[in-house]
């Protein structure tokens, strides 16, 4: 069985798209429509801008979220997935890839959802670590032992989990993680605490344009984020979207749960190969290519 899956915020590279804007037509048509959309030229910053132009959230979403639906769109009928899953914001690149949402609707609540989270960073200063080489079951633990917010943002595979929250309380985080035996503690470079309670905010304002908007069955189960579990009932759909942003991504239980469902193969679609990387060290037996 085949499954399609769709990179999230961080997978974004300067130059990103530009191929399928010069060669294809209907790529070209789409990229336009969006720049319509978005009431200015996204397609400058992804071809030409500067890494700062894509770091910003309000881009980056997007951009990433432009990149991964085209592609998957030009496909025509080679796009032909069993199962779907996305990481963080690839879950809407899934969502309209599967024919839940149709493309304009999906960037406008994809638009909603960047402004919202970057309004949120502004509103509170927070951040995000990789812990590297520590069991789930541990890191939560030490999460759970952190004073001020501290939680497990994303389980991206075994041995790899992001944790969540303030500035203070990463820091504190980071060094009980090294002391614990942690290979890496590493902080990263990001606009916030994403799949953290401070992102509670953009996710009552996100919830409103979700609820608003006019979801269909998928194509095929959706694998998602907040329960790493097969979904086609429209509403349930809406409501794992809204809790999305304040709790953790499934990734790496996505990953065995497609696997035990019969996942042979799997084609990430969009930019870079984060999630190729990660489905390898999940799955082994599942071969895994991509498309940007």
């Amino acid at each position: 069985m085949k499954a399609f899956v769709f990179p999230g915020q961080g997978a974004q590279f300067v130059g990103m798209g530009k191929d399928l804007y010069d060669n294809n037509a209907e790529a070209r048509e789409m990229f336009e429509k969006a720049n319509e959309v978005l009431g200015f030229r996204i397609t400058d910053l992804m071809f030409e801008g500067t890494e700062d132009d894509l770091k910003q959230t309000k881009v980056t979403q997007p951009a990433v979220f432009l990149h991964s639906v085209i592609l998957a769109k030009t496909l025509g009928d080679d796009f032909k997935p069993d199962m779907v899953a996305g990481h963080s914001l690839g879950e809407f690149s899934a969502l309209v890839a599967a024919g839940v949402l149709p493309f304009e609707q999906g960037l406008k609540l994809v638009e909603t959802r960047a402004l919202a989270m970057q309004k949120a960073c502004e509103a509170t200063p927070s951040t995000m670590a990789a812990i590297i080489g520590m069991e789930d079951d541990k890191v939560e633990e030490i999460c759970a032992s952190i004073d001020g917010v501290c939680v497990p943002a994303n389980y991206n595979s075994p041995g790899q989990v992001v944790i969540s929250g303030s500035f203070e309380a990463i820091e504190a985080a980071c060094a009980k993680f090294k002391e614990a035996g942690a290979r890496r503690a590493l902080p990263l470079k990001v606009g916030g605490a994403f799949h953290s309670p401070l992102m509670e905010p953009a996710r009552e304002e996100l919830a409103k344009a979700i609820h608003e908007a006019n979801f269909s069955e998928p194509i095929c189960p959706i694998y998602q984020d907040v329960d790493a579990k097969p979904h086609t009932n429209p509403e349930e759909i809406k409501e794992n979207l809204i809790k999305q942003l304040t709790a953790p991504v499934r990734w790496s239980h996505i990953v065995a749960n497609m696997a035990a469902d019969g996942m042979t193969e799997a084609v990430e679609l969009g930019p870079g190969k984060v999630l190729q990387g990660l489905i390898g060290r999940t799955c082994k037996d599942v071969a895994v290519s991509g498309m940007e």
